[in-house]
């Protein structure tokens, strides 16, 4: 059933109602069928396109504009906002927002769109991530059109459809906070609670939402190490309470192993390197707690934060040695890994061909420097009680064959671009969506870079 967002009900201190800006000749390239399924939207093609491109409202909705704040880079600016996205209506528990429907009350100067290039990027991403596992917001639909956008040259206007139980960041508690509003606060984390940890409920909710908040973020963030993936941009602001993969800008799978990567040519200190990805969370959390003082004692607060290391690297071992095969605990396995990752590196290795490479009977392929260290692996492989076609059965449930390397993004958005062809949209969206099958006949996505992607650059503008 169609409703407000039960974000509207924490009233306009919270947000500011917003009309959405029509785009030219719009048109729908891609729906994910199996999510609009899910949310039980029985619309047309074309109903569906006139929700998804801001032209009709979901029911008699009126879309909605966040205000927050957040440390961007690690300076904080005491009003961010929706700049450029809107939600518009909630179906079966599930938050749906439009992002680049036109300014907000929050664009700050900017013109509230997307473009085509950064809507394919986000869409196939989401679709990426829940494949492997990640927890993430989803993407509905993509519409593209002939509406001219500025960035470094003239783009094609879009609108990427989001959906997510809740869109709530950590910069939602910031901005109340910093303004001194600890009621607003209270506010908030009650209804934080109330919606989506009703579990936590009693004399220490506000304790133990944020204790909630520490372990869903370590999760999270052990999953994108794990899996190689790197964010580029995570301001507080870009920080889900619930923990979920939020905001899909200039991010990038690591593809050559390399723990110094950046994926955001914005980024000239490396802020949020791929090694520091870790740090900067808890960092993050940190400015979280601060605007939960109101609520939790300090000493109770630092002693959360405190979980934080622990949480992560047991989700991050376990999934290591999974990827590696290993069932059975022994204390030198971290070291076997942290040798073979070190290999990656100095051989200036695939990280994602390598893993998947391991559980191939052509593994001895990597050639002469890898020599000892198969040979130390295939001794303690025989420490495992479990079956050869078990362990590696298990190692390709982890180890992804397919993921979004950028240069195959960057061809579905040429063709999208420059011939409005989307089959490749649709192709990438299939095998991402479940990226540890071999697809037969679709062996060459997993190739590396060609030569002519090695220099693609992002931005924050992506």
């Amino acid at each position: 059933m169609i409703s407000s967002p039960k974000f509207a009900d924490l009233g306009e201190d919270y947000f500011s109602r917003v009309d959405t800006q029509k785009l030219k000749n719009s048109h729908l390239i891609h729906v994910n069928k199996d999510l609009q399924a899910n949310l039980k939207l029985n619309l047309t093609e074309e109903e569906l396109l006139a929700i998804c491109s801001g032209e009709k409202k979901l029911g008699e909705v009126d879309p909605i504009s966040s205000v927050y704040a957040g440390h961007q880079f690690g300076y904080f600016v005491p009003q961010l906002g929706d700049g450029r996205s809107c939600l518009i209506g909630e179906l079966n528990g599930y938050e749906l927002s439009l992002k680049g429907a036109g300014t907000t009350p929050f664009s700050r100067g900017a013109d509230g769109r997307a473009v085509l290039r950064s809507s394919i990027r986000e869409y196939l991403c989401s679709i990426a991530m829940e494949g492997l596992n990640i927890p993430t917001t989803k993407c509905l639909a993509i519409v593209a059109s002939d509406t001219d956008v500025y960035r470094e040259h003239i783009e094609s206007g879009s609108i990427v459809t989001r959906v997510s139980e809740s869109h709530i960041r950590f910069g939602h508690f910031e901005y109340f906070a910093s303004k001194g509003q600890n009621e607003n606060v209270k506010k908030l984390a009650d209804f934080v609670i109330n919606h989506y940890y009703p579990k936590l409920k009693g004399k220490k909710c506000y304790l133990d939402l944020f204790k909630t908040v520490v372990q869903t973020t370590a999760v999270m963030i052990a999953r994108w190490q794990a899996q190689g993936f790197a964010h580029g941009v995570m301001n507080t602001d870009n920080m889900s309470i619930l923990g979920l993969t939020i905001d899909y800008g200039p991010f990038s799978f690591m593809e050559i192993y390399n723990p110094a990567f950046i994926c955001n040519h914005s980024d000239s200190q490396g802020r949020y390197s791929f090694e520091r990805q870790p740090s900067v969370a808890l960092w993050n959390l940190e400015r979280l707690a601060d605007s939960m003082r109101s609520l939790v004692d300090e000493d109770e607060l630092k002693d959360a934060l405190a979980v934080y290391q622990s949480s992560l690297v047991k989700e991050y071992s376990l999934l290591m040695r999974q990827k590696f095969g290993l069932l059975k605990v022994v204390d030198e396995d971290s070291t076997l890994i942290n040798d073979f990752l070190q290999l990656l590196y100095t051989n200036k290795r695939d990280y994602h061909r390598s893993m998947r490479q391991l559980s191939d009977q052509k593994e001895q392929s990597m050639g002469n420097e890898f020599d000892n260290w198969f040979e130390r692996y295939h001794k303690r492989i025989k420490q495992e009680i479990e079956k050869p076609e078990q362990r590696i059965q298990l190692m390709n449930s982890v180890n992804p064959k397919y993921v979004l390397r950028n240069y195959l993004a960057e061809v579905a958005i040429r063709k999208a671009e420059d011939l409005n062809q989307y089959d490749e949209i649709e192709t990438l969206f299939n095998l991402l969506r479940s990226p540890f099958e071999s697809h037969k006949g679709f062996d060459l996505y997993d190739s590396e870079a060609p030569e002519w992607a090695q220099s693609l650059e992002l931005s924050c503008s992506s």
